[in-house]
């Protein structure tokens, strides 16, 4: 259910975009109508509508989700608040600017922020945050945390490149198809890769350790 709720945003964005690219004109008055006020001169035009419009969904889903876990109690991730902060600003500038160039380097933003907290925590303060996170349902050694964590720097590293390579290399409803399908799977072919090689150092179900899975690399 998480993950549903995370990728909420992605999804009504994809959605609204695809929508309003294949009624260009009716997206362009609608969007000239009831946002004309938020955008420089007054007036969207057809072919800016849709990235236009699925800004605006995705700045109302992010901060939905926000007022979500406030209203019920729960905490709202730091990555959460930076998500929002990132969607307002970038999404702000494309609906005023009419450039959806603002709005594409949200994700880039958004991944390598993941990467930099991960590497401060460990570099700086001698934390490892998916330790943190996970060391209890995982009992794995202090070695084998050190790689997944440097693991995922550079995993969000490589798709902060790659999000800007689809961004500025093709069409922006690719680039709209990638951020929903393709950086997605790539996530959880990913994180199925981790899987199996934290599958290797897990103890074994008597509960010791298996030391020869421990000097695996």
């Amino acid at each position: 259910m998480k993950l549903l709720f995370d990728l909420l945003p992605i999804v009504l964005f994809f959605a609204t975009f695809r929508y309003a690219d294949g009624h260009q004109d009716w997206a362009g008055a609608f969007a000239t109508e009831h946002f004309g006020g938020l955008v420089s001169g007054g007036v969207v035009a057809p072919k800016e509508a849709p990235v236009l419009l699925a800004t605006v969904v995705v700045i109302i889903a992010t901060l939905a989700q926000v007022i979500y876990l406030k209203a019920r109690g729960r905490k709202v991730d730091a990555m959460l608040w930076f998500s929002l902060a990132l969607v307002v600003i970038l999404g702000g500038l494309t609906i005023w600017f009419h450039n959806e160039t603002f709005i594409k380097w949200k994700p880039s933003g958004l991944y390598w922020a993941f990467g930099i907290a991960l590497w401060a925590s460990q570099a700086l303060f001698g934390k490892n945050l998916l330790r943190s996170t996970l060391g209890k349902e995982l009992p794995l050694p202090e070695p084998v945390w050190r790689r997944l964590n440097f693991a995922w720097i550079a995993f969000f590293a490589l798709m902060g490149l790659v999000n800007l390579w689809v961004a500025y290399s093709f069409e922006t409803a690719i680039w709209v198809d990638f951020k929903l399908f393709g950086a997605t799977g790539l996530m959880l072919l990913f994180m199925v890769a981790q899987g199996v090689y934290i599958s290797r150092h897990l103890p074994d179900g008597d509960g010791s350790d298996n030391e020869s899975r421990k000097s695996l690399p």
